[in-house]
């Protein structure tokens, strides 16, 4: 069964196969007409992105592709993204991809409106309340990948090159505000990288299922984010195609993104360092570092 529908937890999401044909209309209902097309490298040569370049030409927005993007992004790929909104008077960003494009996007979208550095809104202490926030920009998010959960998250993860660290920047506003989640999206995505995003998904939700603190709502989410990867993920891998399974996997991303508000634990702060010393693929790191975890954590979370 192929699932749709509209959301609006913890966001207004509009979900479900074929919803990519309404981003022109998402960008109508957040008061964008002229935006700024936050994606990768990869997915900027792709049909995907000039057939929806088309679209919203069709549909009266003008719009302009910004693709300097690392796998691991950096700070020098948000600097220049804010530098091509600003040089085309943009009033909006449609962060589309995985978790890179849509942690820039952003990230963008906060910094358009900031006089001050981007590592100065990192998330420690009461540094989100340095935030102008009447000038940050609305942001469209469309994920591509079912892994990072990024399209429902209020931070971004970003590589600091010189301190050769992964830092989270952070505002409650960072949240999008509209999500256009469509599954067949992430058909054609090849079978190593919807594992790897997959396991992303499973680590978000058991992580957050077991961090100890008294969030019940959290728990829930993650227990049925949990059940979605074990009863999809062998399928979306093995046959890419199947909808219904690439539906319940972009299911179970959002899920455990907006699970782990309750907490993470060790495989993202492991992955995050081992990320940012490496550029390895964060989704993999989190499912070799799995095991390991669990197994050093197996009394806490078997014994609570």
């Amino acid at each position: 069964m192929v699932v749709m529908g509209d959301w609006n937890y913890p966001t207004a999401i509009w979900f479900g196969v074929g919803r990519a044909s309404e981003i022109p209309d998402a960008c109508r209902n957040m008061g964008i007409s002229n935006p700024l097309l936050v994606t990768d490298p990869f997915l900027a040569e792709q049909k995907m992105v000039s057939e929806l370049c088309n679209q919203r030409s069709i549909n009266g927005l003008s719009v302009e592709v910004f693709s300097r993007i690392k796998s691991n992004p950096t700070g020098t790929n948000v600097d220049d993204g804010v530098h091509a909104f600003r040089q085309n008077d943009h009033d909006g960003i449609i962060a589309l991809g995985g978790g890179s494009a849509l942690d820039v996007g952003k990230a963008i979208g906060l910094m358009v409106g900031q006089a001050e550095p981007l590592w100065n809104f990192e998330d420690v202490g009461d540094n989100w309340t340095r935030v102008n926030v009447e000038n940050m920009a609305p942001v469209v998010a469309v994920p591509t990948t079912s892994g990072t959960g990024s399209e429902v998250g209020r931070a971004s993860v970003i590589t600091d090159e010189t301190a050769k660290l992964k830092k989270i920047i952070f505002h409650p506003n960072m949240l999008p505000g509209l999500v256009v989640a469509d599954p067949a999206l992430t058909i054609g995505l090849p079978k190593h990288l919807t594992a790897a995003t997959g396991m992303d998904a499973l680590s978000h939700n058991m992580e957050a299922y077991f961090a100890p603190y008294f969030h019940p709502l959290a728990e829930g989410i993650a227990i049925e984010g949990m059940k979605q990867v074990k009863n999809f993920l062998p399928t979306a891998v093995k046959q890419g195609e199947d909808l219904a399974a690439r539906s319940y996997m972009m299911a179970a991303s959002i899920a455990g993104a907006t699970a782990f508000q309750k907490g993470l634990g060790a495989m993202h702060a492991l992955a995050h360092s081992l990320g940012a010393l490496y550029d390895a693929h964060h989704g993999l790191l989190n499912a070799i570092l799995m095991p390991y975890v669990l197994e050093a954590n197996r009394t806490a979370i078997t014994h609570p």
